[in-house]
């Protein structure tokens, strides 16, 4: 086969091309320090790469946003906890000061300065926020847990039910003596009686409520049978009775009837009163009936008779109760996070919210984070778990107690003044005094007596507060720690995967001059080469 001129120029040029696009390609690398600029030059390596970007943005997102996300929140969780506990065990130590008898006026003083400030510390922590999210109220956290500012129209329906487990022995009194202001009212004016009368009772978590709508007891026979009882209060008779200055109040009566629609018997009849002073004025004192229940709007005391509470008791009854509010206090937690309620604040637009589920199962609002493939990790701790609905009522009945032995000592201080007085020197003055302060003196007992007894009950269950607010300090810690675990194990895994990628996509920067540098020579002999053979002819060779 002849080889002509045009045949070896074609040939070098087609290999100096080739050895050009090799130099090109080294240069790329050299520039770029990747194996490939084009999925097409190595479909493998493209592929693989693409896998393995994939994975580690993935773990980038667990591992930069995620964790440090649920951290910051379980931060902010313990925090507020930690305070909370602080604050608890203050108002234990108040407990414990106003449990001993040896209390004079300006301890009771400094108990009820620390009681009413602890008060609203206390659910103040609850509005603790993540990033202006709050964090004890679910995934609901565009709300706060407790009112920020009185709302006075504020309207909920509540539904709260109880166990025979709520029942507490209470103390109750009737009589106040009012301290004469004149010399005539010293020796004319009646002088109060102080009683005292024992009973169990349960409490709802407000005060001032509105109405009661239903009250119904679930209890169980001998046989094991479930029996319902039912009191229909929405359509209860209106009773009046008379104070004792004259004037009218009015009150309601409803009797029990069981499932049948039959009345109970012996008759159940339960009574509601507004405030306890009209309790007492239609019931002679503040007593109920071995068979009756006594509801006080004003403080929200559900009162039983003796009959009834042991009934309770004795058979585990399970009580329910709808009841209508109207006008929270700052402060005052929110329904929502603890109750099946109903806002209706807005009567034409009511807004209903679920705590619990038909079966009476608490139902969880659980905020999720994804830390890892297929882990997701719950931070969040709901306020029904860390603290009970319990607490603000139970320092609402310490600052009343206190407040009441207050009042009491500073009348039987006045008296003791006034007898000293010029304008009482007179004998028979020096006797009705005399009568006054050992009413007084009777009052300030009880008070006292009640203080004791009330705040020494008090510390167990503040030890039961503390001891869930430390419960759930442990769950944060133990979500921390296995949130730790699963940072420690995304951090080595982006480590893996940054080191995978760069082994498939980078090319060590040594060797990419190496091969540059013979890609550079090659080209270079090649076109010396070819230029050596340009300069060829036949002539050459005759």
């Amino acid at each position: 086969m002849r080889v002509t001129n045009n045949m070896i120029l074609r040939n070098s040029s087609y290999n100096i091309n080739g050895t050009k696009g090799s130099v090109n390609s080294s240069m790329n690398q050299m520039t770029t320090q990747k194996k490939i600029n084009q999925p097409s030059e190595d479909p493998v390596v493209a592929i693989r790469s693409l896998r393995l970007s994939t994975s580690l943005s993935r773990v980038d997102q667990y591992y930069k946003k995620n964790i440090p996300d649920a951290e910051s929140w379980l931060d902010v969780t313990e925090t507020a906890l930690n305070n909370m506990k602080s604050l608890m065990t203050d108002v234990r130590t108040q407990c414990v000061n106003g449990s001993t008898d040896t209390l004079n006026q300006e301890d009771r003083n400094t108990i009820l300065k620390q009681l009413k400030s602890l008060q609203s510390q206390l659910y103040a922590e609850g509005n603790a926020d993540y990033a202006g999210r709050t964090v004890f109220t679910g995934y609901r956290t565009d709300q706060d847990l407790v009112f920020t500012e009185n709302e006075t129209k504020t309207s909920y329906q509540i539904d709260q039910t109880f166990t025979y487990e709520d029942l507490e022995s209470f103390r109750y009194y009737t009589g106040n003596v009012k301290v004469p202001a004149t010399k005539d009212e010293v020796l004319n004016s009646d002088i109060s009686d102080t009683l005292q009368s024992n009973y169990y009772r349960l409490r709802t978590s407000y005060n001032k409520i509105d109405d009661m709508q239903a009250f119904s007891y679930t209890t169980k026979d001998a046989n094991g049978q479930e029996q319902t009882m039912t009191i229909d209060l929405a359509n209860a008779t209106d009773q009046t009775g008379t104070n004792a200055d004259g004037s009218n109040f009015t009150y309601k009566t409803a009797t029990a009837v069981d499932a049948g629609g039959a009345a109970v018997n012996p008759a159940r009849t339960m009574y509601v009163f507004d405030t306890e002073e009209d309790w007492a004025a239609a019931m002679g004192q503040k007593r109920v009936g071995d068979n009756d229940i006594v509801l006080i709007k004003e403080n929200g005391n559900i009162v039983l008779g003796e009959q009834v509470s042991s009934e309770f008791r004795t058979n585990k009854a399970t009580i329910s109760t709808t009841y209508d509010k109207t006008g929270f206090d700052k402060g005052e937690l929110r329904p929502e996070y603890y109750f099946n309620c109903t806002n209706k604040t807005d009567a034409n637009n009511p807004i209903s919210y679920k705590k619990y589920d038909e079966n009476g199962k608490e139902i969880g609002y659980d905020i999720n984070y994804t830390v890892a493939n297929n882990q997701e990790l719950t931070v969040n701790t709901e306020a029904s778990d860390a603290f009970n609905s319990d607490i603000q009522r139970d320092i609402d009945d310490m600052i009343t107690s206190v407040t009441n032995a207050i009042r009491a000592h500073d009348k039987l201080t006045e008296l003791k003044a006034m007898k000293g007085e010029a304008q009482y020197a007179e004998k028979e003055y020096q006797t009705k005094l005399d009568e006054w302060i050992t009413a007084a003196q009777k009052e300030a007992d009880y008070a006292d007596d009640h203080l004791q007894k009330l705040f020494s009950s008090e510390i167990g269950k503040v030890d039961g507060y503390l001891s869930n607010i430390n419960l759930s300090i442990t769950q944060v810690g133990c979500t921390g720690d296995q949130l730790q675990l699963t940072e420690t194990r995304m951090s080595n895994q982006q480590e893996t995967l940054q080191e995978l990628q760069s082994d498939n996509d980078n090319l060590d920067l040594s060797e990419i001059i190496i091969n540059y540098t013979a890609m550079y020579n090659a080209y270079q002999s090649s076109l010396t080469a070819a230029g050596k053979l340009s300069g060829m002819t036949l002539l050459n060779y005759l």
